[in-house]
């Protein structure tokens, strides 16, 4: 168990959340969720012991081992990898180290041999005996493959590297585990694999993640920063999400339909209490859940942005014709002869394991790069709007304000017009005249997607566009495109956007793709004849 005592945390006039009193158990796996900058990697790292709180403390049960997800990349860089993950169970490293020192003594001395023997004991108790095989499997589950297990941690690519410090978050099985994040950069498979993990372990996991898909399959109780305080409740994210919702448009309506509110939350508790992801938590949370009344969710201070893409025209039928395509980057093949022919209402999932392939097409479809052989052509009848991965050189040494630098990218400037869109993005009043050169990078990202809307394209590029963006925004950008008529190319790691709008996936490796029309992502995963395309297109990869 942990457990937090009136846990503040402010910074000069600022306060994060105030008072906090709550109880983490055994058995259970928490979503940490709140609006950018709420705090929730510091309270992670308030719990972990990294940060002090204002005021209050932590309480760990006695004896309990705490692990979290190293955050530097660069910390473990002169270790090799396998060492690395090791290091993730503090004590039975320091067991292993302090061995080795006694056993190197000359003279090995009578007192040497009795602390040898102490931390022999210690050391099988901790199964010192299996770190090596353990540490290895989870490299190899997490896709770092055994011949890199013995070179040193500068070595690796970056996404790599999180890769091994998740195994070291994860080794061990900690009592409480804190992981920040931890499907950054990872790969369908991988993120499939800490997916299982996670749901069949027995002790306490507590996680920040923007991935709703990740944060539904996981956990079975939602810690809400709100308010300036944090609150749990049980279920996951989606289930929260709706009925927090449902609290909030209850107290905006007139009383006589409070009832009927309070029968459309308890109708919704009853379908998601028979449809617990965790069967064998199943019992004892359709418990909870049928005692839930609309009270126990207070409306959210959370503001979600409107995202509507409309376009000016209708495409032709047939939009885009990509032949023979060819691109190599540093000596690295991005993809090589791509036929590709996109129509009209298609939404096509770029995926696959080198996220650097698919920016560089887009770039290539949007002529900010050459290919190396082939062409495409883009019908007449296309309008296309682009959000490109980094943005950087749409706000760097850009002296405008936020109403001014959309205002450039709209054929109507009325500042009614323009503060319309800003409105629909949540920059209002003051907001909207800020420099853009100083917005946070969500604030960016809303920017971009408001430069998108004022385009009224009919084909929509977007490359990873729920990074830097919050759950709320994350949501309202998903409704946005399922609601857009038009057609969609997109890469992105957010496996339910990816769900829910692609009809049509297209994997790119550096010697082949697959081309799945009229398919989801989920049928993508799930189809065996995909699977066998799947392993043959990488096997002959390397």
């Amino acid at each position: 168990m942990i457990s937090t005592n009136n846990v503040s945390l402010q910074f000069g006039q600022r306060k994060l959340f105030a008072e906090v009193n709550i109880i983490f158990t055994t058995g259970n796996c928490y979503g940490l969720i709140g609006a950018n900058g709420s705090g929730k990697s510091t309270f992670l790292k308030i719990l972990a012991g990294e940060v002090n709180s204002s005021t209050g403390n932590i309480v760990v049960s006695p004896g309990k081992r705490i692990s979290t997800l190293k955050q530097d990349q660069f910390a473990f860089d002169e270790y090799e990898v396998l060492t690395t993950v090791i290091m993730g169970h503090k004590k039975l490293y320091e067991i292993i180290l302090e061995k080795d020192r006694l056993y190197s003594k000359t003279p090995f001395t009578d007192a040497d041999g009795m602390q040898v023997a102490e931390l022999e004991g210690e050391f099988t108790e901790l199964q010192g005996w299996n770190a090596e095989s353990d540490a290895a499997k989870l490299l190899i589950e997490l896709g770092i493959e055994e011949s890199l297990h013995t070179i040193q941690m500068k070595q690796l690519e970056a996404g790599q590297k999180v890769r091994v410090l998740l195994a070291q978050a994860l080794f061990g099985n900690p009592d409480i585990l804190l992981l920040d994040e931890p499907t950054n950069y990872l790969d369908v498979e991988s993120s499939m694999w800490l997916e299982e993990f996670l749901c069949n372990f027995d002790n306490i996991a507590i996680i920040v993640s923007h991935d709703r898909h990740f944060l539904d399959k996981v956990c079975t109780h939602i810690a809400d920063i709100d308010f300036g305080k944090i609150h749990i409740h049980p279920g996951n994210y989606t289930f929260w999400s709706e009925a927090s919702q449902l609290a909030t448009q209850q107290r905006s309506k007139s009383s006589k339909k409070i009832e009927d509110q309070r029968k459309e939350l308890k109708e919704f508790i009853a379908r998601f209490s028979s449809n617990a992801s965790k069967a064998k938590q199943a019992t004892s949370r359709k418990k909870i859940l049928e005692k839930l009344t609309i009270d126990e969710f207070e409306p959210s201070s959370r503001k979600y942005p409107y995202i509507n893409f409309e376009q000016e025209r209708e495409a032709g039928d047939e939009l885009l014709n990509i032949s023979n395509l060819s691109k190599t980057v540093d000596e690295q093949v991005m993809f090589k002869k791509l036929n590709i022919t996109i129509k009209k209402g298609d939404k096509v999932a770029f995926v696959g394991t080198n996220d650097l392939a698919k920016t560089t097409l887009f770039q290539i479809l949007m002529n900010e790069s050459k290919a190396d052989s082939g062409f495409f052509k883009w019908s007449s009848t296309t309008k296309q709007a682009y959000y490109p991965r980094d943005n950087a050189a749409f706000f760097n040494n850009v002296e405008l304000s936020v109403l001014n630098w959309l205002r450039q990218y709209s054929v109507n400037t009325d500042e009614e017009f323009i503060r319309a869109f800003l409105g629909r993005m949540l920059f209002s009043g003051e907001d909207s005249l800020k420099l853009v050169n100083v917005l946070s990078g969500g604030e960016k990202a809303k920017c971009m997607l408001a430069r998108m809307m004022v385009a009224q394209p009919n084909v929509l590029i977007l490359d990873e566009p729920t990074n830097h963006l919050d759950l709320e925004a994350i949501t309202s950008l998903n409704e946005g495109m399922k609601r857009f008529p038009g057609t969609i190319l997109f890469s992105s790691h957010d496996h339910q956007l990816v769900q829910t709008v692609a009809n049509r996936i297209i994997e790119i490796a550096p010697k082949g793709y697959i081309d799945s029309v009229d398919t989801t992502f989920d049928e993508y995963l799930s189809s065996e004849r995909m699977k066998q395309q799947r392993h043959a297109l990488y096997a002959i990869t390397h």
